[in-house]
């Protein structure tokens, strides 16, 4: 059995709920934004109850937006992004696995109506992540393109990669929650149904990501928010406990010409506000959170990831490239994510 197939049995049949799961990878932490939680109040409980995410797929400034959900399942995540793009916005979901498909399929008018909207915003279509060309989608024809927890799934990460490039608009930006590991998973882990089918075994180490990312046309992918794993069965702890896991997420934006470290041109950015529920403060990634009125230094690719993306109307520019005075700040290597000792004064757990 190939890993498509495999996965697909994992979720089409050995999985019937997300109380199956045999560790907490792929679940979402709890603390979600009270907003969220009122539109995820509105989702039909058969796909709340099919949901295998690892993250909350939230980008900021989604109305009337054109999404491409990677890895749909049963439209959780579809269905929360369809009342946050409104009835002018279009979410797309895509997944391989038929059962999945059918719950999501189900459910499409018990949303339209609950949401609504005269007409549907929502389709699925069922198809391989890594072969998105198979589908006819028009090149650059999405605004943003989201995955939750299957990325690590698929065998051929690498060309999920390059076909989101292919298929954002200039200025668009693959927003995606995932599991990635400390160092490279062994072979024999990895073709493990149950840890791959976890989200476990399938994960990328952290710096094969980033590199995977800039070989695809991202060249500074950011971290968003990140938190470590814990596995609560014992079995596969004592198999794979030595490696250390930890949900992530990135944002990738399509803008030709970003430079691969953070150079310092002696730019700096304003938030006058505006952004709905990011009023007083705007958070790019997790380093650079931006309050309302306050002159914020950036380095070049910051400055662009704001002043040429749908975030452009937002905020005051200063500055220009014409004067290099070198790297902004610690431009490192190391790992980027907070550890389990970081954070021991808070619950890691997320289920």
């Amino acid at each position: 059995m190939n890993t498509n197939d495999s996965v697909k049995e994992y979720y089409g049949k050995v999985l019937q709920s997300s109380g199956d799961l045999k560790t907490n990878a792929c679940c979402t932490a709890a603390d979600t934004p009270y907003h969220l939680q009122q539109a995820l109040s509105n989702i039909h409980p058969e796909v709340a109850a099919r949901y295998y995410g690892c993250g909350l797929v939230r980008p900021e400034l989604l109305q009337g937006m054109r999404i491409l959900d990677l890895g749909s399942g049963s439209g959780r995540d579809c269905y929360l992004l369809s009342q946050l793009v409104g009835e002018q916005g279009y979410v797309l979901g895509v997944d391989m696995t038929e059962e999945q498909l059918a719950v999501a399929n189900r459910h499409l008018d018990w949303h339209r109506q609950r949401f609504g909207f005269a007409s549907s915003n929502v389709a699925f279509r069922k198809g391989y992540i890594e072969r998105l060309d198979q589908l006819g989608l028009e090149e650059g024809s999405f605004d943003i393109i989201v995955s939750n927890c299957v990325i690590n799934l698929s065998p051929d990460k690498e060309a999920v990669l390059n076909e989101a490039y292919r298929l954002l608009k200039p200025g668009g930006e693959l927003y995606f929650s995932d599991v990635y590991a400390d160092r490279r998973v062994p072979t024999d882990l990895v073709r493990d149904p149950v840890l791959y089918g976890e989200c476990l075994s399938g994960a990328l180490y952290w710096n094969d990501f980033i590199n995977l990312a800039k070989r695809a046309g991202f060249p500074d992918p950011r971290l968003v928010e990140d938190r470590p794993l814990s596995v609560a069965n014992p079995e596969i702890q004592d198999r794979i406990g030595h490696i250390s896991f930890f949900s992530a997420t990135y944002r990738l934006f399509k803008l030709d010409g970003l430079e691969s470290h953070c150079e310092d041109y002696g730019q700096a950015v304003v938030y006058r506000g505006g952004i709905e529920y990011a009023e007083n403060r705007f958070q790019l990634d997790k380093h650079h959170v931006l309050e309302k009125g306050k002159m914020f230094p950036v380095c070049g690719n910051s400055y662009r990831m704001l002043s040429e993306t749908r975030f452009s109307p937002y905020f005051d520019f200063f500055g220009n490239t014409d004067t290099h005075y070198g790297i902004f700040g610690g431009c490192g290597t190391a790992l980027p994510f907070d550890t389990a000792e970081v954070l021991a004064s808070s619950d890691g757990s997320c289920c």
